[in-house]
């Protein structure tokens, strides 16, 4: 290499410098309601014409957009609510994950069926493991003091 190709490459801008990072792959859910054809087709047109945007899965009975692609997640919801529909990020978990699943602050009638609210507070009340699971390992085959209540 050669002094001038060295001085050369303090001069030159690299295109890894110009170009911006890219968002990573990431999934968008999101809450809209959607009556009828036209509304869906608006959505979707909407959602589609953005960049990166990979897929986008219409579901009307459930009121759901899933978006795939390298996308800022509040991009998308801004562009879904500029359409003119009331949107905000899917706000449900599955059934089976919740720990207290009729709990009031969980249980909501207008949740999809198998699905309930995601509230953070009864997760973090619970703990990494639920009363009844720190219960249960108590008295297990693992715990070398088992027998000693007995």
């Amino acid at each position: 290499m050669g002094a001038l190709e060295y001085l050369s490459n303090f001069c030159t801008v690299t295109s890894t410098s110009i170009r911006s990072k890219r968002k990573p792959m990431q999934t968008v859910e999101i809450k809209v309601k959607m009556d009828c054809d036209g509304c869906e087709r608006r959505v979707k047109n909407a959602v589609s014409s953005m960049k990166g945007v990979k897929s986008v899965d219409l579901n009307r009975k459930q009121s759901r957009v899933t978006v795939s692609g390298f996308v800022d997640p509040n991009k998308v919801l801004m562009k879904v609510k500029r359409t003119g529909k009331r949107a905000e990020f899917w706000p449900y978990i599955p059934y089976n994950v919740a720990y207290y699943p009729h709990a009031s602050q969980v249980y909501d009638k207008r949740a999809p069926a198998g699905f309930v609210r995601n509230v953070a507070q009864t997760v973090s009340a619970a703990g990494p493991n639920p009363p009844e699971e720190r219960l249960t390992s108590l008295f297990s085959d693992d715990n070398p003091n088992a027998c000693s209540v007995m």
